[in-house]
């Protein structure tokens, strides 16, 4: 038997890539002199049991939510944009330009203009090293990154000189008016009688469970999401089949690119109403975890940023409680991303191992 039965790959292959990375951190723990129940009792109350905590958490989804989309809709392309940071500070960069430079009357429409403010800016972001690729044979891991330090070098640079108010010393932009705050979870009737509390998370988590739903309705019900996954599997195939190579490419990395920068309308607009420098803070690469861990499935995408949100907030009550440092959660992220990425295959033939005894025989083969 090579092959795991489709449940099992889906969901019993990255539940066992947990386990082994929660029983390494809990090694890990120890080997420091604390007590990993302890650190797992402190990191699940300081998440997911006060109002507070599940705020946070579902802020850190969202973010997440937008850069594992990201990735997984240009993999299935064949592409492997890690890019993503860059995307989302000039993602940044769109939001506090539409923000304020625009008078909205209202939040709704500021929200509609920061989002698409957010995706041109991305997507611009993301052309180059799709053009370089598509036309030139550039590898698109190679420019991605690059673009990466050239975008923080030009954020910083407009930062300083361009879009600081007078008499400001951060390098930050003036902050948003009035008429952009969006509204938080606590704000939103209904759900401010789960969140009693002033919480982090905002409007903007619809916007990336809508996302969410748009990729997997484009990926597997459009026509075009057939030529990007058809054309991930086998280029000479999709060649051969009528696909134009140059404009997969193309649009992949557009798209993969508008949702990468669509992440900064939940920090920049919905946190700190100003663009600041470093806005991504690391989420477009956690976005390549999180694409990994949801097996490139917008669902699967759904459940490993709410994992790696957990993480985040987690990891903070660990450096805020006990005598656990807060780079623990980097270790405990590094774990799950060792397991569910470069060990993948491993945990799999385990697997197909443990299921062989169970594959039945088929008549006159035995």
């Amino acid at each position: 038997m090579d092959r795991l039965p489709r449940w099992a790959d889906v969901v019993l292959v990255p539940l066992v890539s947990l386990l082994l990375a929660a029983i390494i951190s809990a090694l890990v723990i120890l080997s420091i002199g604390e007590d990993p129940w302890a650190a797992l009792k402190v990191m699940v109350e300081g998440s997911l049991m006060t109002g507070l905590g599940w705020g946070y958490t579902l802020y850190y989804t969202t973010s997440f939510i937008f850069t594992g989309l990201a990735v997984t809709l240009a993999f299935h392309a064949g592409l492997f944009n890690i890019g993503g940071e860059g995307q989302v500070q000039l993602g940044g960069l769109g939001v506090a330009l539409a923000c304020l430079y625009i008078p909205w009357p209202h939040w709704s429409l500021a929200l509609v203009g920061a989002t698409l403010g957010a995706a041109a800016f991305g997507a611009a972001w993301a052309a180059i090293p799709a053009w370089l690729q598509a036309k030139r044979g550039s590898h698109i891991v190679i420019t991605t990154i690059m673009f990466n330090y050239i975008a923080a070098s030009l954020l910083v640079y407009l930062l300083v000189d361009v879009l600081r108010p007078q008499g400001e010393q951060s390098p930050a932009t003036a902050r948003f008016p009035a008429t952009t705050v969006l509204p938080r979870l606590n704000e939103v009737p209904g759900l401010n009688l789960i969140f009693t509390d002033k919480v982090l998370v905002n409007v903007t988590f619809f916007l990336a469970l809508a996302m969410a739903v748009a990729v997997w309705a484009l990926l597997w019900r459009t026509r075009l999401g057939y030529q990007i996954r058809a054309f991930g599997k086998s280029e000479s195939a999709a060649r051969y089949a009528g696909i134009n190579p140059t404009w997969i490419i193309m649009v992949a990395m557009l798209m993969s690119g508008a949702l990468a920068g669509m992440m900064s309308v939940n920090n920049t607009m919905g946190e700190a109403q100003k663009l600041l420098a470093n806005s991504a803070a690391g989420a477009g690469f956690i976005g390549i975890a999180v694409a990994l861990m949801g097996r490139n499935h917008p669902f699967g995408v759904v459940l490993a940023a709410f994992l790696f949100g957990f993480l985040f907030q987690g990891g903070a009550e660990l450096g805020l409680w006990t005598k656990i440092p807060i780079e623990m959660r980097i270790v405990v992220q590094g774990l799950v991303i060792l397991f569910t990425g470069a060990l993948d295959m491993m945990v799999r033939m385990i697997l197909i191992r443990l299921f062989a005894p169970f594959r039945r025989v088929k008549p006159g083969t035995a």
